[in-house]
């Protein structure tokens, strides 16, 4: 992905900082966006913009673990990296066990500040790409039908077609075209490729097996 197609965002009550990491990143050829606080990032920001954010650790209302809470809590997935002139260890722990990409300690340094941007823009094109596989997926198992989806959910729990036509009480004729037309919709390969794509998905209740006799 192009760096100009990538936002930086620099949260950060600190304007002389702002302003000095914001000439240092469009320098780099970066997108930059400034707030002064929390609350102005989530009232302002489009986060649906690939690209990180820099995170000020410590500002007035709202702090930087905050704010990382708050975009958790609303899946707002951006990668955060950390920067502050407190070099708080446990802070940095939270951070970081919390989800940060990094923890940069002020004043930060040039290469280490593009070092651990390209690093977090990394992150994000990788969640993104991840998100948008499982919406693919998740589109090709609503396109399936419930019958379909029936057999899908005995397929991966490892079942053989006899016991899933005793299951469902249809022919295994019948399961094995099911079968196949599961198989094309979900683009799988394999039983393996199935197993996987259901599994990201959603997870699956396992159909309760038959009663075995002895």
């Amino acid at each position: 992905m192009n760096a100009a197609n990538q936002v930086i965002r620099i949260v950060d009550d600190d304007h002389s900082f702002r302003v000095a990491v914001g000439r240092v990143l469009r320098m780099a050829g970066y997108d930059v966006r400034e707030y002064g606080s929390a609350g102005d990032f989530l009232m302002g920001d489009a986060t649906e913009d690939p690209g990180c954010v820099l995170l000020d650790l410590r500002m007035p209302g709202p702090s930087g673990l905050d704010l990382q809470a708050s975009l958790a809590r609303h899946e707002r997935s951006l990668p955060i990296v950390f920067l502050t002139a407190h070099g708080d260890v446990p802070l940095s722990v939270r951070a970081m066990k919390a989800g940060a990409a990094d923890f940069l300690v002020k004043p930060v340094k040039r290469e280490a500040l593009l070092a651990a941007v390209r690093a977090a823009l990394a992150k994000d094109e990788e969640r993104r790409a991840t998100r948008e596989e499982v919406r693919d997926l998740r589109a090709r198992y609503e396109a399936l039908s419930p019958r379909e989806k029936e057999v899908l959910q005995h397929v991966v729990a490892g079942r053989l077609n006899k016991q899933i036509a005793s299951a469902i009480g249809a022919s295994e004729r019948t399961v094995k075209a099911h079968r196949a037309r599961v198989m094309e919709k979900m683009q799988a390969g394999s039983v393996a490729d199935l197993v996987r794509a259901a599994d990201r998905v959603a997870p699956l209740t396992p159909p309760r097996a038959e009663k075995q006799t002895l």
